[in-house]
């Protein structure tokens, strides 16, 4: 299969503005997500950008970025605009998205992200992770999968909910938001309108569940951070100098 890896970035966020320009340890976060994601080895990487700043960032680093229109609703618009431009002849099987908001990721969470497309019944491949805090299990900010066990790693996506659930004894799973999708299931999400409960939820991935799509999450160990705040990124300030010292 051939692979290609977006990360869609934009400068419009508004609890840490300019965050994909953050400097951590002298580079930019964005070129730090952009370093993990090659290091999976899976193929090519392309930042998806709106940003001059962004992508003169990215190139100057040795990275490769993509311009995209400044009109996106989501992440997944920007990459699907990014793919048609980069890729028109539709030699690209799968897009991996990654999150441009993880400069810690472990590159191999990005090749266990491709696993459940084994399965040529899957659609879409995520991750998640078993919950071991108490009071993560009914935070809000914690997206849980509510899945169907496959295997001891992995799962079938029945729901993706901010509640806890599911009740009764047993694990339950915290949503990583990095996804692959085969390219026609990538086309038919985004020409979906947004649904009910997506509405509902504000969560992005149910849109794809109440069309029929099938969603597989890959278990693995750990939950990137996510910077979405000064304090996170003091945390992945500390994580990355520790790695280079």
């Amino acid at each position: 299969m051939s692979i290609l890896v977006l990360i869609p970035a934009r400068m419009a966020a508004t609890r840490l503005p300019g965050k994909p320009l953050a400097d951590i340890c002298g580079r930019p976060m964005i070129v730090h997500v952009a370093e993990r994601a090659a290091a999976a080895g899976i193929g090519r990487v392309v930042v998806a950008t709106d940003s001059p700043q962004i992508a003169a960032a990215v190139s100057a680093h040795g990275h490769e970025a993509a311009m995209t229109g400044s009109g996106h609703q989501s992440g997944s618009d920007r990459i699907f605009e990014a793919l048609q431009a980069l890729d028109p002849d539709g030699a690209v099987d799968i897009v991996v998205n990654v999150q441009g908001d993880l400069p810690t990721l472990d590159p191999a969470l990005v090749a266990a992200a491709l696993n459940p497309l084994d399965d040529p019944a899957v659609d879409i491949s995520t991750l998640g992770v078993e919950i071991g805090r108490a009071d993560e299990k009914t935070n809000p900010n914690v997206v849980k999968i509510v899945g169907a066990p496959l295997s001891e790693d992995r799962l079938r996506a029945l729901y993706f909910t901010r509640a806890t659930a599911p009740w009764g004894d047993g694990p339950l799973y915290h949503h990583v938001g990095l996804y692959a999708y085969r390219r026609e299931a990538l086309a038919r999400f985004v020409a979906l309108q947004p649904s009910t409960l997506e509405k509902r939820e504000r969560l992005e991935q149910l849109r794809a569940l109440e069309a029929g799509m099938r969603i597989d999450a890959q278990i693995v160990a750990t939950v990137p951070l996510g910077v979405d705040t000064p304090d996170d990124l003091e945390r992945a300030r500390e994580i990355i100098e520790g790695r280079t010292t």
